[in-house]
């Protein structure tokens, strides 16, 4: 088999996965671009009520929570302290129409300043980046773009690399050319494939079906979350409460307290900070009887994690878990989400995210334009087939495919749409 038939299969191959990937790509690289800066946008759009107005002295939880209460006539489910003696805290709210919502709150005097509905307009950043409000089917999309991202990412490499005198990365000829094409998109490619590539893996953490298989399988190999201790009854965690923890932790049991009288935010705050939660803090309420109060730290470095799920009865603390109590698996898979986010290394972290989401616009726009240049007879057709190399391919994508199912079904279909039409196509 000569280097063109094979080049060609290539090639075909990674025009199908960007038709496949391309749009959604673009999706993800604009939200996640923008959920990078989470912090920045919040201030901009919130304005006044992200700061504080009364001074840097701080009221007793528990009169912050009557009076919330009191203004919202809801029902205080959630405390999030910020690290930053200048900013407003955000106190989760379930109103009387059962409605969630946040309040923005001046902890000196415990007064609202403003409320959004939810997480607000980066929740919504976040659930339009993981096609949440699709719901399964949004989630299953995800999955399976990751995927063949994944495909597009591997024979994109093999076609951009070196042959001959060619230079690795180069930028020849005029725009009107399809030379310069060629190499702005290999180029880009080459410099940001590993980015992409990274994020298409890390990214299915998130997944529904195999990121759930992914950290059911990392726990039970003992590798992922500790195990709530034995001595105590365990139950699920509430969603709003889920949502607080590490990865790792948002599937299986949780320890349970005892039900009775429950302890005030005050003695729970000061049982967290004994465990060392003594400057940011989220503090979830417990939703039913013998619940667990549970304070998390919200961290931007993955060896920060620290849980702590509080008996509400008699401020026991029920399990304390820090980032090296998690398994190997865990630990690892908590590396990826944090640097996916551009968070673990500081401001350099968020940069070369960024650069991703910007080569990922770059590619999606030199694509079509490549494409155009390059069509042969003035016809929109893929590249031609190699016949022989195609159980070749079909073996790379099978491997693909079975460990990533729901990619993999996508294939199998693609497979045979291909076999289709060239059956048709030569009859």
């Amino acid at each position: 088999m000569d280097g063109t038939s094979f080049y060609r299969t290539i090639w075909r191959w990674h025009f199908y996965a960007g038709l496949i990937v391309l749009p959604v790509l673009l999706w993800l690289a604009t939200t996640g671009a923008l959920y990078l800066y989470k912090p920045e946008i919040e201030r901009a759009y919130y304005g006044a009520w992200t700061q504080r107005h009364f001074g840097s002295e701080t009221t007793s939880l528990a009169q912050i929570v009557r009076n919330i209460e009191i203004q919202t006539k809801g029902r205080v489910t959630r405390i999030e302290r910020p690290a930053d003696l200048r900013e407003s805290w955000r106190i989760g709210v379930d109103t009387p129409d059962g409605e969630q919502r946040t309040a923005f709150v001046d902890p000196a005097v415990g007064l609202v300043l403003g409320s959004m509905a939810g997480g607000g307009i980066m929740e919504t950043v976040k659930e339009l980046h993981s096609l949440a409000i699709t719901g399964p089917v949004g989630n299953a999309l995800i999955e399976i773009v990751a995927g063949w991202a994944i495909l597009l990412c591997a024979t994109g490499f093999v076609l951009w690399w070196p042959r001959g005198t060619n230079r690795a990365l180069a930028l020849r000829g005029h725009p009107r050319n399809r030379r310069f094409w060629r190499d702005f998109h290999g180029s880009v490619g080459a410099l940001v494939g590993a980015i992409l590539l990274f994020l298409a893996l890390t990214g299915m953490s998130w997944s529904g079906v195999w990121g759930d298989w992914l950290r059911q399988g990392v726990n039970a190999a003992g590798l992922g979350r500790p195990a709530p201790p034995t001595a105590s009854a365990n139950a699920h965690a509430d969603h709003e409460t889920t949502q607080a923890l590490p990865w790792s932790m948002r599937d299986g049991m949780t320890p349970m307290g005892h039900p009775g009288h429950m302890l005030g935010p005050n003695q729970v705050a000061t049982v967290a900070a004994e465990r060392g939660m003594r400057g940011a803090l989220i503090l979830s309420f417990p939703k039913a009887a013998g619940a667990p109060w549970v304070a998390t730290v919200p961290v931007t470095r993955v060896e920060d994690s620290h849980v702590l799920f509080i008996d509400p009865a008699n401020g026991a603390v029920l399990q304390d878990a820090r980032y090296t109590d998690f398994g190997k698996g865990a630990q690892a898979i908590e590396w990826g989400i944090y640097t996916h986010q551009g968070q673990q290394y500081g401001e350099a972290n968020r940069l070369v995210m960024l650069a991703g989401c910007i080569g990922i616009w770059l590619l999606a726009l030199s694509a079509p334009i490549l494409w155009w240049k390059r069509r042969s007879g003035g016809r929109l057709s893929p590249p031609p087939v190699a016949e022989r190399r195609m159980k070749g391919i079909t073996a790379v994508m099978l491997a693909v495919g079975a460990f990533f199912p729901l990619t993999g079904a996508t294939m199998v279909a693609a497979l045979l749409g291909e076999r289709l039409w060239r059956r048709n196509v030569s009859g």
